[in-house]
């Protein structure tokens, strides 16, 4: 069967041998595998998860796709100071609703995510929350669905904290350049891009506004990654580095190194969104 549930995750496998495991605990897509373009015998994993993540609810992912919702990043309104570091969607069960999809072009599942009591103790605003995962022969699609059934609008920030796997030292992202970014590494001051090509050779975490919503990661000798997004006006730039890599608790050793974070969402700004409208955030992954 293409679509395989246990108690915990979710596996969508398509008829190329392309496969994606979803944790419920936070719909965190935790293992995407795709065979290379060029030729490779058989798949490969594409996203990184750290050997010292917490896979059983207990914490959220260190890897995989982690959903940033309500906020990115630490409280910054008094609305959501209740909020820990990056919301609460990751660290909640999901739910699977249903098989969207399943032929020879694709498979893809949608989860959903509502108020709980301990959520709605953070953030008593009414959501509803979709997520639908679609896997074909070179790509995956993730689809944030946000639901307003409130009767006053709802603010929020949405991220799809994606770590790709490979050697952080070879990755560039493209094109960024020309681009206004926020450094937090230098105090969350406003820079303008100059590279051709961004790496993450030191400590980075760079959030680029009014982005083109598509980018590239290449890396000499492999595939390159592709990366579209909708609605998503910001993209995040992260890696720990040695230092800071070194200082979390779940990050392997030496981690840092295999991954790079290439990260859609809506990160220096709030969506408001109004009683009875939907919004969707999208990204699509294809191996080049």
């Amino acid at each position: 069967m293409p679509v395989t549930q246990t108690e915990s995750t979710v596996q969508l496998i398509h008829p190329k041998g392309s496969s994606v495991e979803i944790l419920l605990y936070g719909a965190t897509v935790v293992s995407w595998k795709s065979a290379s373009v060029k030729g490779a015998a058989s798949p490969v994993e594409r996203l990184f998860v750290s050997s010292k993540s917490f896979l059983d609810g207990s914490k959220p992912v260190r890897g995989g796709i982690p959903i940033c919702f309500p906020i990115f990043g630490p409280p910054q309104r008094e609305e959501h100071s209740k909020l820990s570091q990056h919301g609460f969607a990751r660290s909640e069960v999901w739910t699977f609703d249903r098989v969207l999809l399943d032929d020879d072009a694709g498979v893809s599942v949608k989860l959903v995510l509502n108020p709980s009591p301990a959520a709605t103790a953070k953030f008593p605003n009414p959501f509803k929350l979709s997520y639908v995962v679609t896997l074909a022969e070179h790509q995956l699609s993730t689809d944030l669905h946000v639901e307003n059934p409130g009767p006053s609008t709802l603010t929020f920030q949405a991220l799809l904290h994606t770590y790709h796997r490979g050697p952080a030292q070879l990755a560039a992202v493209t094109p960024l350049k020309g681009l206004t970014y926020i450094d937090k590494v230098r105090d969350a001051g406003r820079f303008t891009e100059d590279r051709e090509a961004v790496d993450v050779h030191k400590f980075t975490d760079s959030v680029y506004v009014d982005a083109p919503g598509k980018y590239h990661i290449g890396w000499e000798g492999a595939d390159t990654v592709e990366i579209k997004s909708k609605n998503f006006n910001d993209v995040v730039v992260w890696n720990p580095g040695p230092v800071a890599g070194g200082k979390l608790a779940d990050m392997e050793e030496n981690g840092w190194d295999t991954f790079i974070c290439v990260e859609p969402g809506t990160a220096s700004y709030f969506v408001d969104l109004e009683a009875s409208k939907s919004w969707i955030g999208q990204q699509v992954i294809t191996i080049l």
